[in-house]
């Protein structure tokens, strides 16, 4: 258990290199990753599982009861960044329809379940991340085919139902077990299962990255002038979805750990997921913008923790996590 610590501890330090990481071996692997594709639905599963372990409805009941931050997230992950996604997709490339599909599936996927691991670090409040990941990952099957049908019409063909089952059984099922485990235990599934699998669960998200990489490589290994252009948009997108939700975290006047939480949930995405939407429903180029998404998201996260370590006021106790009183 000791060893399974420490090189959880060990990965956790190399987070913001992992997934940039991954993507480069998945484009040098090419063709030798690209038959392990099956595998990837199944492997973010059990990242999907060990992430929710942690979770557990009575946390989510107190969240609930003063819900106005969760609802504001949610509204800024599928109403303002997919706007935003829509906006710049149709002014730069209004003719090429899987550039445009791929970063509005990047704008619709929920919140990334790392998103818990920086709120942790920064000592945001833990309780909201937990129930807005939930939240948002219970909605996703509803959420990410209607926000793609909204948004695209009959532009592009689209699976509606195979992508609800899909990610029904890749990512709700999953959750749903993990915290049934949680409540059942009575949290202590939290301290025994839950560290052991947590190294895993990082290894495996390499993993998916790396394969769903290695079916994008053919566009990724010419490096023109429009993969730079699409890397720079990607880049600003995901700094626009963190600054709106710490903006707007202040605006309302909340407390610190509110803000951290809200300001890593409306950055970050499940983006891992939306590499295996995008290879398993639509075709392979549009991906290429999710893909990209990987090489940005962790260094960000790590980016802007420095920048709120800086512009919010650390809590009196170090290392103390305490919900706000705060939070609508």
């Amino acid at each position: 258990m000791d060893k399974l610590a420490k090189l959880n501890k060990a990965l956790e330090k190399i987070m913001p290199i992992l997934t940039p990481s991954s993507v480069a071996i998945g484009v040098m692997a090419g063709s030798h990753l690209q038959p392990f594709a099956f595998l990837s639905p199944w492997i973010f599963a059990f990242i999907t599982f060990a992430g929710s372990l942690g979770s557990g409805f009575g946390e989510f009941a107190r969240v609930l009861a003063r819900p106005l931050p969760l609802l504001v997230n949610l509204l800024i992950l599928h109403a303002f960044m997919p706007l935003v996604a829509w906006g710049a997709a149709l002014l730069f490339y209004p003719d090429d329809i899987h550039v445009v599909t791929g970063l509005i599936l990047a704008a619709v996927i929920p919140t990334g379940i790392s998103s818990f691991l920086w709120t942790s670090i920064y000592m945001g409040n833990v309780a909201l991340t937990l129930s807005i990941i939930l939240i948002d990952t219970m909605l996703s099957p509803f959420v990410v085919p209607f926000g793609m049908a909204l948004f695209l019409g009959a532009k592009v063909e689209m699976d509606a139902a195979a992508m609800m089952q899909g990610m029904f059984f890749m990512i709700v099922l999953p959750s749903l077990f993990g915290m049934a485990l949680n409540q059942y235990s009575r949290g202590n599934v939290k301290k025994t299962l839950a560290p052991k699998l947590a190294p895993f669960s990082k290894i495996g998200m390499g993993v998916v990255v790396a394969i769903n990489s290695s079916i994008v490589a053919p566009y990724l290994t010419n490096m023109d002038r429009k993969i730079v252009g699409l890397a720079v948009l990607v880049l600003f997108l995901a700094i626009i979805g963190y600054v709106f939700g710490w903006f707007v975290s202040r605006l309302f006047g909340w407390k610190r750990d509110v803000i951290v939480a809200l300001t890593f949930n409306s950055g970050m995405r499940n983006i891992s997921a939306g590499a295996v939407m995008a290879i398993s429903y639509f075709p392979a180029p549009v991906a290429l913008p999710v893909v990209l998404g990987m090489l940005f998201q962790q260094i960000l996260a790590s980016t802007f923790g420095k920048f709120l370590s800086i512009v919010e006021k650390e809590p009196t106790k170090q290392g103390q996590i305490v919900p706000s009183e705060k939070v609508g």
